[in-house]
């Protein structure tokens, strides 16, 4: 299980979770905004953007859904770290990335990003820098949490064996491992169903996840590899994992056990 504090940087893995219909509770509650645009800043769009994935977050303090977010702690690329609750947090954030960035807990109205679409067949555009509507209820690119299984990984593996298809390149809320042997892309005949985690919390499969150029850059011990988003597209039309929607709540555990309704 990980959560993102902050939107396209790298997050932290945890080992237990409360889960609300803002998803795991602490994911993605920060977000940069570019004062020059006014747009959400994501690694979606590298050119604009190329060193986000050395940036590192983490919740400073254990979330609780009856108070505010906890402060979040930003490691910089050249080993500093800041609070966002230090009162210079934005003119140190703007120095390390060379242009003008507010760090913001409240979404926008009307939240937009920046996504480059790289030179690869079967994608919506190529080698193109689109405007992309995030939606309403948090610093989201779909939906609240996102899903794979140690099937699809393997599987793109095997097409691309000498890519490294770690699940960090596709940034995950959850990944499954299958009790038995699935067939690849086995998360994609879960949609319209319900997914049980332990004894409270029930998400409901909404879609396949497409992906995009993030995909494909480095961070940390894994290299920029634009084959990983080209094997997906080969093998699935780039759809990897499924957004899930949270129908009930509650703390979920790293071993909990994982039924389909």
């Amino acid at each position: 299980m990980w959560r993102y504090p902050v939107k396209s940087m790298l997050g932290e893995e945890v080992e237990a979770t409360l889960v609300t219909e803002r998803g795991l509770l602490g994911d993605r509650a920060y977000a940069l905004m570019d004062r020059e645009t006014g747009r959400i800043v994501s690694s979606k769009n590298p050119r604009r953007w190329p060193t986000l994935f050395k940036f590192k977050a983490a919740l400073m303090d254990l979330p609780d859904v009856r108070e505010r977010v906890p402060p979040v702690m930003i490691a910089l690329p050249n080993g500093t770290r800041v609070s966002s609750e230090q009162g210079d947090v934005d003119r140190v954030l703007s120095c390390a990335l060379e242009r003008e960035v507010s760090l913001l807990s409240q979404v926008p109205e009307r939240a937009q990003l920046e996504q480059y679409w790289p030179d690869l067949e079967n994608l919506a555009h190529r080698e193109a820098v689109t405007d992309e509507e995030m939606p309403p209820n948090g610093f989201f690119d779909g939906e609240v949490m996102h899903l794979l299984t140690t099937a699809t990984l393997a599987r793109l593996h095997s097409l691309y064996p000498s890519g490294s298809f770690d699940p960090l390149r596709f940034r995950p809320n959850l990944v499954v491992t299958p009790a038995r042997a699935e067939s690849a892309f086995v998360e994609d005949s879960w949609i319209g169903r319900t997914i049980a985690i332990g004894e409270q919390v029930r998400l409901r499969i909404l879609r396949p996840t497409g992906r995009c150029v993030m995909t494909t850059l480095a961070q940390g011990d894994l290299p920029k590899d634009l084959g990983i988003l080209r094997t997906a597209v080969q093998a699935n039309r780039a759809k990897v994992g499924v957004y899930v929607t949270v129908a009930h709540g509650g703390v979920i555990r790293r071993d909990d056990p994982v039924t389909i309704e």
